[in-house]
């Protein structure tokens, strides 16, 4: 194998994780039931929605996509991609400006996720450590193993 191959997934297989969901249980939408993966286990601390100078997004829909990005980032840093995620937990203070904004969500998550649903929890909390934070988000990842 030359060496600007190795480490790289063979062309037409997918070294993500599968998706696991019960016959007859109806298929969710915009995550999964179940996931599973062979590899090195990524995870994150929980993220929020500012820059690398601590600079909070402007509103629900930006600070997510700020977290989005900056989970991207992080799984880059460990060889992963956003097709490695096997789990994402949601923790909001506010479950209506979730609701209230599913559709924008939704669009931001896919721009930077792509189509790709791991399982994923939402929690409502109280508040957040960062004051200024409206959600933080858990990341877990898979890295498959280069053979």
């Amino acid at each position: 194998m030359s060496a600007a191959l190795e480490g790289a997934p063979m062309p037409g297989i997918d070294d993500g994780p599968e998706v696991l969901n019960p016959k007859h249980w109806p298929t969710p939408k915009g995550y999964a039931n179940g996931m599973m993966a062979e590899g090195s286990v990524l995870v994150t601390g929980g993220i929020v929605g500012w820059d690398e100078s601590e600079t909070f997004a402007n509103g629900f829909v930006a600070q997510a996509r700020q977290i989005f990005e900056n989970i991207r980032a992080i799984l880059a840093e460990g060889g992963a991609e956003p097709r490695h995620l096997v789990r994402l937990t949601w923790y909001v203070v506010d479950i209506d400006e979730y609701l209230a904004n599913l559709r924008e969500l939704g669009r931001a998550y896919r721009e930077v996720f792509g189509a790709h649903y791991p399982a994923m929890a939402l929690v409502q909390v109280v508040r957040l450590v960062e004051k200024a934070a409206r959600l933080e988000i858990e990341a877990t990842a898979i890295v498959p193993s280069r053979r």
